[in-house]
């Protein structure tokens, strides 16, 4: 995995995105809300294994809403523990329901 960024920004560790979304997996369902937390080059890439993990988690669609790099790491749970597992290569997803 290519873990240095696609620009001029030297980070001293990787980049940690965080993406928002909803996530369906039935066609008539209620979406849940999703926050997604991956280690990625670049934004394509992060929506790009967001959706691959989705799909492997049963997901059929998803509505990916805003998407950011994490300036910090989380204290509280579950963005603390979905972080730790973005820096081990996981793509950690926490579901709100």
């Amino acid at each position: 995995m290519i873990t240095d960024p696609d620009n001029d920004n030297n980070l001293d560790t990787p980049m940690v995105f965080i993406i928002i979304g909803k996530g369906y997996q039935t066609k008539d369902a209620e979406g849940v809300e999703l926050h997604i937390l991956l280690v990625a080059p670049d934004d394509d890439s992060a929506v790009r294994e967001a959706l691959n993990a989705l799909s492997e988690e049963g997901f059929i669609e998803a509505d990916l809403d805003q998407i950011g790099v994490m300036t910090e790491e989380p204290v509280e749970e579950p963005h603390a523990s979905a972080y730790q597992g973005a820096l081990e290569g996981e793509v950690s997803i926490i579901r709100f329901q």
